[in-house]
């Protein structure tokens, strides 16, 4: 049976700056996942996309073609009421690890489908990969049964989910495609909405070490994912957050869950715990359940989750954690009030002792990553730590110390830079 279109027509239609059909995306999206629109072609039509953009119409039409290259989750069966929560990514977001169970404490089901990291952003279940045992695969059976009984579930995504997204994903990743906010939206929104929860709440970051690094640029992406979700009939929110600074003290994977479990315990640094209780409020809103999250955290019922959820994926959520063999402490040079300290090069020097990849392929290192000593507004004095890095090999330190060459800046108590240096976390809400 011959083809419907050809590619080279749609890739010239969107070229040119002509809309695209929904028939012309229906087909081009279908036939790239059955191969028959080839990677070079497909290449071409995300540049295309790059350059041109797609309206309002068309992004919906591409999310749609997305979603239906696959599965959709039927989650029906689920008794609690379903709500979601992606992040686009930073330095030390470990937010899902205590968030999920949080959540699933006050009464709302989590269906978390989550990934690794690449690059400078961590991966929620590289993370969760450093408990003994923990695994990140369930079936479509275990996914239900566990929403039911534990109220959580973070898992990786079936190969039956959205399998145009993956195929485009990474084919944007070797184009220099990545930035598109059209396709960034679609991707994000295209799993998200197959995973069939009712509710999500989006924490889009915005600064040096997040995928956005302005505030427009961070608004039109939360913008648009909204409205995809909106017209998918899934109740969207959207927090634009700060990653100019990484969050918490812990940049690498079981440093991050060993911090994670602090904030379930009812201690934990404060603007994790403020991040955690922001989304908590937003996700439990848009389920339409009237509790304060904080509450959970205080009586212990948080940390029960999180052990229940742990375990339920075959984890040991009392055994030690995974420790890097090496240390290094880098010293304050000077003493006075840190006025900053840049996540994206916390997030590169974590990644160069191991804790990430530079291809999906790629091992990681459980236990290295960066500790920070002092967050942008505290005191800090000469020859103490500011940083601990931590590495199974020492012959990694000296890249990642290069990496944190220029990352901070120290200024006189008092100074206008000193009383400005406390990070903002949340700048703006969208819904």
């Amino acid at each position: 049976m011959p083809e419907a279109f050809s590619a080279v027509d749609v890739i010239r239609t969107k070229r040119d700056g002509a809309p695209l059909s929904p028939q012309q995306i229906d087909w081009v999206i279908d036939a790239y996942t059955r191969g028959v629109v080839a990677e070079e072609q497909m290449s071409a039509l995300a540049m295309a996309v790059f350059w041109r953009g797609l309206s309002a119409d068309e992004l919906a039409r591409w999310t749609a073609a997305m979603i239906a290259s696959g599965e959709r989750l039927d989650l029906s069966a689920v008794t609690r009421p379903t709500v979601d929560k992606h992040s686009t990514g930073g330095v030390g977001d470990k937010i899902t690890l205590p968030l999920a169970p949080l959540v699933a404490a006050c009464g709302a089901a989590v269906p978390q489908l989550s990934g690794r990291g690449l690059g400078h952003t961590g991966g929620t279940l590289d993370k969760l990969e450093s408990i003994p045992g923990w695994r990140a695969s369930v079936t479509n059976a275990q996914f239900i049964a566990q929403l039911n009984a534990v109220g959580a579930v973070v898992c990786a995504a079936g190969d039956g989910l959205a399998p145009a997204d993956k195929k485009l994903y990474a084919l944007r990743d070797v184009t220099a495609t990545v930035e598109s906010i059209p396709l960034i939206a679609s991707s994000i929104m295209s799993k998200k909405i197959a995973e069939g929860s009712s509710a999500l709440v989006l924490d889009v970051k915005v600064g040096s070490g997040a995928f956005m690094k302005s505030v427009e640029d961070a608004r039109t992406l939360a913008q648009t994912m909204v409205g995809l979700g909106t017209a998918h009939g899934v109740r969207t929110i959207a927090l634009l957050t700060d990653m100019s600074t990484p969050l918490g003290l812990t940049a690498g994977n079981a440093l991050e869950v060993a911090e994670s479990v602090e904030v379930l315990a009812g201690g934990g640094p404060a603007d994790v715990v403020e991040l955690t209780l922001a989304l908590a409020r937003e996700m439990l809103g848009a389920a339409g359940i009237s509790v304060d999250p904080a509450d959970a955290l205080r009586d212990g019922r948080a940390m029960d989750a999180w052990r229940a959820m742990i375990a339920a994926q075959g984890g040991d959520p009392s055994a030690p954690l995974p420790v890097a063999r090496e240390r290094q402490v880098i010293n304050a040079p000077s003493s006075g009030v840190l006025t900053r300290l840049d996540a994206l090069a916390v997030g590169v020097a974590a990644w160069r002792l191991g804790a990430g990849r530079a291809r999906k392929e790629d091992p990681v290192s459980a236990g290295a990553g960066v500790v920070l000593h002092a967050k942008p507004g505290d005191p800090v004095r000469a020859g103490e730590p500011l940083l601990e890095l931590h590495a199974d090999d020492p012959a990694l330190f000296a890249a990642a110390e290069a990496a944190l060459a220029d990352a901070w800046d120290i200024g006189d108590v008092g100074s206008d830079a000193a009383s400005s240096a406390a990070v903002t976390l949340v700048l703006d809400r969208l819904s």
